[in-house]
């Protein structure tokens, strides 16, 4: 094992775990309705689908840094020795499931000394530069080795040095034991749960982890998009941010016109976490009254009839959606680095089910969009919302606006979109907020929401929208806040007052939303890394007016970072 030391003093830890510091969201409870209403088959499941999360989740630390489990059980020894810096980095080190993170305020967080985070994560060799990188790919390329480059540059694959050449093993063959172990509990789950279709699904994802065979994901992919009507909610999410070596490949001229020319895409790989929960049928029936406007969102998409997208403006939408209360969020749909995800909108593009019929499938995370802290929130609007627009503000309006964000993930060009390299991530969630924005007055028109509500969501988010620091470029979910507040300022949507507080111009919010969208869809349109890295890094500017909210959050809110707390998933792992 490799002798680590703790990167942080006692006194720094001590703070960076104190409550102002780490805030806390608390899954469901032991005692929870939710659980003790469920049908004694049921209970089994979960039991059961709690422990394959945290095997999922064992792979995902490995995914992350290759050293997270040998610093995991380094912690583990230090703290039965009763070293008390080891028992709070250890806090931390659950809270954002990892030895590296950053924070609220773009500050790196590397808990062992000497160990930083690495632009291939754990999915490439420690030692391998984006240079080095490159280089080996053009050199096995004009080898005429492009099947195994076509492999490394899959979604699926962890990639090894042989010999001065590398090559790819896909996850499932990677990390077989752990994935043989999930699929045995989620075949349990199967055998107790008392929905039919969602024991189908679960014996299709345990096949599908078993063996490394794509289609066998897309099978599984494919019905879990179809479950809609379940007790249980259980997912293996697999999403794309975080992998920052696969998708430099596009910038070097040479190896992308090679990589053209034998028909190689370049898809990001894959992090995988794991989500298990119980349907709450009172939110699910809320959410899904939007549906059937989503055929209407599709026909007015800018330069619709240049792309085929998810949803058809001419068919029935292939979109399942489900409020969960959660038991417990594993791996990378649990890390909190910054933020934590509210919903999901899976399988994403890249996946193979969305060829052969599939559709997509909302997830929206109940106890992570509840408001700890009224009083702190007060605090924070009072010191930079004005004053007239607080009566518009209604912290509900930012889970309507994130269900508009999640299905405009399902709007819009669905194919080519990874030419746009690092900048794919960023653009493509800054098109599900501008999307949520843009379509309001058609929603309201069509009684999806009242002119009320309209109001509460465009000043709620503009009120949400202003961030503690300025976010690093590889933080996609926060680059786009700081475009959109640059972009909504230049076109006066938003203004500050002369106290220096947020004023949302109404009028100019829907129009502003529209215009941005349009442009970002060309972005994607067009395809070109040159044109996204410049439409990024345009709008990617910290204003004065952010620089003077900023200053206003920090002296209000001390929270630097986050953990959940999953008592109920304890309780069912030690059963």
């Amino acid at each position: 094992m490799e002798n680590f030391e703790i990167n942080y003093s006692l006194e720094e830890l001590k703070k960076r775990t104190h409550k102002d510091y780490l805030s806390t969201k608390k899954m469901l409870d032991i005692d929870a309705p939710e659980y003790q209403n469920l049908a004694d088959g049921d209970k089994k499941a979960l039991k059961n689908l709690v422990k394959a999360a945290f095997f999922i989740e064992k792979i995902y630390h490995q995914l992350d840094n290759r050293k997270n489990i040998e610093f995991k059980e380094f912690l583990r020894k230090e703290i039965l020795k009763g070293n008390e810096r080891a028992e709070l980095t250890k806090i931390l080190f659950d809270a954002q499931k990892g030895m590296c993170a950053i924070d609220r305020e773009s500050t790196k967080i590397n808990l062992a000394k000497g160990i930083t985070e690495l632009p291939g994560k754990g999915l490439y060799p420690e030692d391998l530069t984006k240079e080095e990188f490159h280089k080996i790919l053009i050199k096995m390329l004009k080898a005429g080795k492009n099947e195994e480059v076509r492999k490394i540059l899959n979604q699926r694959s962890i990639v090894e040095r042989k010999d001065d050449e590398l090559i790819a093993i896909d996850y499932v063959d990677y990390f077989s034991d752990d994935f043989r172990k999930a699929a045995e509990k989620l075949e349990l789950a199967a055998d107790t749960s008392t929905n039919s279709q969602f024991n189908e699904y679960l014996r299709l994802q345990a096949v599908a982890i078993r063996e490394a065979d794509p289609m066998l994901d897309a099978y599984a992919d494919k019905k879990w998009a179809e479950l809609q009507d379940t007790p249980l909610e259980f997912t293996i999410t697999r999403e794309n941010y975080a992998d920052e070596m696969t998708e430099s490949v596009i910038e070097n001229e040479e190896l992308k016109k090679l990589l053209d020319e034998y028909n190689i895409p370049v898809i990001s790989k894959d992090f995988l976490g794991a989500r298990v929960g119980i349907v709450n049928k009172e939110g699910t029936q809320a959410l899904l009254k939007i549906k059937e406007y989503l055929p209407l969102l599709a026909a007015n998409m800018p330069y619709h009839e240049e792309y085929e997208q998810n949803i058809s403006k001419d068919e029935d939408a292939k979109q399942t959606m489900i409020d969960a209360d959660i038991v417990v969020l594993a791996g990378d749909v649990g890390a909190y680095r910054a933020g934590i995800t509210l919903a999901e909108n899976l399988p994403n593009d890249d996946k193979l089910s969305l060829t052969i019929g599939g559709g997509r499938r909302n997830v929206y995370h109940r106890q992570i969009r509840f408001i700890s802290d009224r009083e702190k929130l007060q605090k924070r609007l009072d010191a930079t919302l004005d004053k007239e627009q607080h009566q518009y503000y209604l912290d509900e309006a930012d889970h309507w606006f994130t269900i508009g964000h999640e299905n405009t993930h399902s709007l819009g060009p669905n194919r080519g979109t990874d030419a746009l390299g690092k900048y794919k991530s960023i653009i493509e969630e800054n098109k599900a907020d501008m999307g949520s924005l843009a379509f309001l007055d058609i929603l309201e028109e069509k009684g999806m929401y009242t002119h009320e509500q309209v109001l509460q969501i465009l000043v709620s988010f503009a009120a949400d929208n202003f961030l503690k620091s300025k976010p690093t470029l590889s933080q996609a979910h926060r680059v786009r806040s700081v475009m959109q507040n640059k972009y909504f300022l230049e076109n006066g949507a938003i203004e500050l007052t002369k106290d220096n507080k947020i004023h949302v111009n109404i009028d100019k919010m829907i129009p502003t939303a529209k215009k941005m969208l349009a442009e970002i869809i060309r972005i994607q349109l067009d395809a070109d890394f040159e044109k996204g890295e410049k439409y990024v890094l345009d709008n990617f500017i910290w204003t004065n007016e952010m620089e003077i909210i900023s200053q206003k959050l920090k002296e209000i809110d001390k929270n630097l970072n986050g953990r959940t707390d999953s008592p109920l998933a304890r309780m069912l792992l030690k059963s």
